[in-house]
C-alpha cells in the first residue's frame, strides 16, 4: 500500500515536471518557428528552395501555392519528405506526425524546374494569427529545408486575390523579373487589374553600425499604368517596381521588381563600383565614382587590395558570387543587395544561424552554442509592398566583427 502510494506520487511529480519542461521550452523543448534554425534557406548549397504564394479566396479562405524549385539536377520526388501545416502563433510547437504529408499524387505540376503542390485552406473566424508552413526532408542525408507565410497576423496588410504565372502555370516565384518578360495573371474574382509603375532607384544602406537613419526620399513617383484583362500574358517593360491591384482603395497587391537581363549577376563596370562600397573606405570608393575610366579604376583598386592578379580574380569572383546570391535572395523594391539582410549576407556570408519571431528575424554567425556568437536581428516592418520586409537593428557593437570580416576581404582570405 505504501509502495503504491510513493509510486502514484512520483508518477504525478516526473508528469508535472515534464509538463513544465515542455512549457519552459528546457530540456524536452519541442519544435516551434522561433527555435527551428532556417539557415539552408540561405544556404550557397541547398538543393530545394520552396516558398509559399497565398492567393485569397475569402477573406479567411487562401489557396496556397507551394512551388519548390530544384536547384540540383535530376532530383526525384522518393528523396525527400514533403509537409506542411497552418500554425496559429510562431512559438506554437509541431513535429511531424502533426504535419500533412504530401504525396507524389498531390502534386499539381512536375516541371524540369519545380515540384508544385496547391492546398486550399480555411482560417477559423476566431483565430488571430495563421502561418504556412512547409517543411522538406532530404531523406539521403537529414536535411531540413523550411519556408513560412503569414496569412493572418499584424504585418499582414491583405494578400492577392489573383496569381502571377509562368508560361506553364507554375506560380511566379521569384522577387523580380526581367524586363520585357511576360507574366499570365489569373483571378476567379477580378476581370481586370491595375499597374502602377515605380522608377525608384535607391541608395545601398548604411553599415551596421552607422545609428543614424539613413536618408529616405520625400516623395516616391509613381506612374498610373491603367488596368488590364486577366487570362492574357502581360509585359513589364521599364526597370524599376511595379505594384498590381484588383481594387485600388485595398492594400492588397502584388509587388513586381523589374531588372535588366544580367541580373542577378552584375552588368556594368558603374555598377561593379557601386557594388564594392561595403569593403571599400570612402576615399577609394569616391576615387572610383569620379574615375572616367571605371573598368581600369577597378582593376587597380583589386590588384591594389591583394597584391597579386590570380588573387584579385579569385577576390572578385567571391564577392560578386555574394552579390549574386544576395539578389536572389533578398530583392524586393530594391536590389538584394541594397537591402539590409543582403549587405550583411554580402559581406559575413551565409549565417550558421537562422531563427524568426513574429516581429524580427535573427542571423547568427559563430558557433550557436558558444558565448562568443554575433546576432544581427532585422526587424520586421508592415509595408504594404511586401509582408517580409526587415531593417536591421543598428549598433555600434557589431563594428568590431564587421571590420574583421572587412579585413579578410580586403586581403583575399574570405572563403565560405
Amino acid at each position: 500500500m505504501t509502495t503504491n502510494k510513493i509510486s502514484s506520487k512520483f508518477h504525478l511529480f516526473f508528469t508535472s515536471l515534464l509538463t513544465f519542461l515542455l512549457a519552459s521550452g528546457s530540456g524536452f523543448s519541442q519544435q516551434t518557428l522561433e527555435t527551428t534554425n532556417q539557415t539552408l534557406r540561405y544556404s550557397r548549397y541547398s538543393r530545394l528552395s520552396p516558398k509559399i504564394i497565398p492567393v485569397k479566396i475569402s477573406e479567411r479562405t487562401f489557396l496556397l501555392q507551394m512551388p519548390v524549385e530544384k536547384l540540383e539536377d535530376n532530383p526525384v520526388f522518393d528523396d525527400y519528405e514533403f509537409y506542411f501545416t497552418i500554425l496559429s502563433s510562431y512559438n506554437q510547437a509541431f513535429q511531424n506526425e502533426n504535419l500533412t504529408r504530401l504525396q507524389e499524387n498531390d502534386l499539381k505540376k512536375n516541371t524540369a524546374n519545380h515540384f508544385y503542390f496547391e492546398q486550399r485552406i480555411q482560417i477559423p473566424e476566431e483565430q488571430e494569427e495563421a502561418i504556412a508552413l512547409i517543411k522538406i526532408v532530404d531523406t539521403r542525408q537529414g536535411d531540413e529545408y523550411y519556408y513560412h507565410m503569414d496569412l493572418v497576423g499584424p504585418f499582414i496588410l491583405g494578400h492577392p486575390n489573383f496569381g502571377a504565372y509562368y508560361g506553364n502555370d507554375v506560380p511566379f516565384d521569384q522577387s523580380f523579373l526581367i524586363q520585357e518578360e511576360a507574366l499570365l495573371f489569373k483571378s476567379n474574382s477580378a476581370v481586370s487589374l491595375n499597374r502602377f509603375f515605380y522608377p525608384t532607384e535607391f541608395a545601398s544602406p548604411f553599415p551596421p553600425m552607422e545609428t543614424k537613419p539613413a536618408p529616405a526620399p520625400r516623395e516616391v513617383e509613381v506612374v498610373n499604368q491603367g488596368d488590364f484583362l486577366v487570362n492574357t500574358p502581360r509585359t513589364f517593360d521599364e526597370k524599376g517596381y511595379y505594384f498590381i491591384q484588383s481594387d485600388t482603395n485595398s492594400t492588397e497587391g502584388l509587388l513586381i521588381k523589374t531588372v535588366s537581363q544580367a541580373f542577378p549577376r552584375v552588368e556594368t563596370w558603374e555598377d561593379m563600383v557601386d557594388m564594392v562600397v561595403y569593403i571599400s573606405t570612402r576615399r577609394e570608393h569616391e576615387a572610383l565614382m569620379e574615375a572616367s575610366d571605371k573598368k581600369k579604376a577597378l582593376d587597380q583598386y583589386w590588384i591594389g587590395l591583394t597584391k597579386d592578379e590570380e588573387a584579385a580574380k579569385t577576390l572578385i569572383r567571391e564577392y560578386f558570387r555574394q552579390i549574386e546570391f544576395a539578389n536572389i535572395l533578398f530583392t524586393d523594391f530594391k536590389e538584394g543587395w541594397k537591402t539590409d539582410r543582403g549587405m550583411v549576407y554580402t559581406v559575413m556570408g551565409p549565417p550558421t544561424g537562422v531563427t524568426f519571431r513574429q516581429n524580427a528575424e535573427i542571423w547568427t554567425y559563430g558557433d550557436l552554442n558558444s558565448n562568443s556568437k554575433i546576432n544581427f536581428t532585422f526587424a520586421r516592418v508592415k509595408n504594404i509592398l511586401t509582408p517580409n520586409y526587415y531593417i536591421l537593428n543598428r549598433s555600434r557593437a557589431l563594428q568590431p566583427e564587421w571590420f574583421k570580416s572587412i579585413t579578410l576581404w580586403r586581403s583575399g582570405r574570405m572563403d565560405f
